[in-house]
């Protein structure tokens, strides 16, 4: 009865224990329209690497709010250890909401050797990475995307040159890492030049088929 006990436990602290899908791709590739869809659809929760980057940017008096300014504006990656600080709160407030709540979507995230190993250096045995969702998409398609969102979007780095910074970031320190998931047979890939339904479709097979 104790064993029998004991199992059961250890099978509810697990389950309690973030399980994670990273989503990958380049800027514009789709990775924030489609992350909505899942949420609604299969209830995971968004962390945006982005989105809490430049919250925390813009919030006044914050330890880090210059510095994220910095990096952004020129297009470059923020410390790791400054991103997975403000993912793993992000994680930790949803779960005291509800521990029930523990898949989550990070989007933007691993983006280079150094969050990698950041990641499994401070989150190995507190969070699960289930796989790593990919969207496949062209640089020119990504520039045309993100051109048109800064037109209503606001966002500083939805512009020509800052873009093709960030599409050299990718490209160099980015598609290393999704190569490198693909040799653990970790990448599922999705062809994100299709139309917004039709890469839904694909998405939803992948979720089913691992859930």
């Amino acid at each position: 009865m104790v064993i029998s006990c004991w199992g059961a436990l250890i099978r509810k602290l697990l389950m309690m224990r973030p399980q994670v899908v990273f989503v990958l791709g380049g800027p514009g590739a789709g990775k924030g329209t489609q992350c909505a869809k899942i949420v609604k659809k299969y209830g995971y929760t968004h962390l945006s690497a982005g989105d809490l980057l430049r919250s925390e940017r813009s919030k006044e008096g914050t330890e880090y709010g210059e510095l994220i300014a910095s990096f952004i504006k020129e297009g470059k990656i923020v410390p790791v250890a400054i991103t997975i600080q403000l993912i793993k709160k992000a994680m930790e407030e949803k779960m005291a909401q509800d521990s029930a709540k523990n898949t989550f979507l990070i989007d933007g995230f691993p983006r280079n050797a150094d969050n990698l190993s950041g990641w499994n250096n401070h989150m190995n045995g507190y969070a699960d990475v289930k796989f790593v969702l990919f969207f496949d998409c062209s640089n020119e398609v990504c520039i045309e995307r993100c051109l048109e969102r800064g037109k209503a979007s606001g966002r500083t780095d939805d512009n020509a040159e800052s873009l093709q910074k960030r599409i050299q970031t990718y490209m160099q320190s980015t598609k290393p890492i999704i190569d490198e998931y693909e040799k653990e047979g970790k990448v599922r890939r999705v062809d994100g030049a299709k139309t917004v339904e039709q890469v839904f479709l694909d998405v939803q097979k992948i979720f089913d088929s691992e859930n």
